[in-house]
């Protein structure tokens, strides 16, 4: 591995960390810095939907308001470079509380699940950021 793969590598994880800082804090614009202007993003195997970024940004803000108690945790991610992109496989788990409060383990509205990312990203004039999401959903608890 050069150490430009190296700084790929790197420079790629911390997208995703702030990927899951943006939708755990719910700041909105900082998916501007993660996804290009023409991204698709499919949360549809998580019953959400699939659109472009502000379809998507939109949808998030509203769906989101109602856990405002939210932790993304991503493990260490699968990336392979081909054709100038960077395929991406990078497993999570997701808490949704319906409160910042806490809440016992059987709360009404408490949601946690698993599963992985799946990013096609690309590098631009502003780094690597994500053209293709799609969220593959492994597991779901609903309190």
């Amino acid at each position: 591995m050069d150490e430009r793969e190296v700084a790929d590598r790197l420079e790629i994880t911390g997208l995703l960390a702030r990927y899951t800082r943006a939708i755990d804090t719910g700041r909105w614009e900082v998916l501007s810095e993660v996804f290009t202007p023409d991204a698709v993003i499919d949360y549809r195997a998580a019953g959400g939907i699939a659109g472009g970024l502000e379809e998507v940004r939109a949808w998030l803000a509203e769906v989101l308001a109602h856990w405002p108690g939210r932790l993304h945790l991503v493990g260490a991610p699968v990336i392979d470079f081909a054709d100038g992109e960077a395929v991406v496989v990078a497993p999570f788990t997701d808490t949704l509380s319906p409160s910042r409060e806490m809440v016992g383990a059987d709360a009404k509205g408490l949601c946690q699940g698993g599963g992985w990312y799946r990013h096609r990203m690309v590098r631009t004039p502003s780094g690597w950021r994500s053209r293709d999401l799609v969220e593959e959903q492994a597991w779901r608890t609903i309190g």
